[in-house]
């Protein structure tokens, strides 16, 4: 079991590297969570639930068209969440996935 936790696209400052463009935001969270699920000997076909944090409702499609096109065919169990803001005002999506193999 792999656990990835408080992914969002923040650079080195903690500001997002494309501010205002959440499903960028999101294609870069999922992106570090790829990396992170490799480097342990995971992939996201091993993915069984995410979670992601949204600051704007608007931001919803973007975000979930993402999520739809990487986990098409895995299907893994989803939450999405609508929060008061993230730790940076210009960070618009921060991402959680578990992955699992039997």
């Amino acid at each position: 079991m792999c656990e990835v936790s408080g992914t969002t696209d923040a650079g080195p400052d903690g500001a997002s590297l494309n501010p205002g463009d959440a499903g960028a935001q999101a294609r870069a969270a999922f992106g570090t969570i790829a990396a992170a699920l490799d480097q342990a000997g995971f992939t996201l076909d091993d993915v069984v639930r995410t979670r992601m944090y949204l600051v704007d409702a608007a931001d919803i499609d973007a975000v979930l068209a993402v999520h739809g096109g990487l986990f098409r065919d895995v299907r893994p169990a989803a939450t999405l969440v609508l929060v008061a803001g993230l730790i940076h005002p210009s960070l618009r999506v921060e991402v959680e996935a578990t992955a699992r193999r039997a």
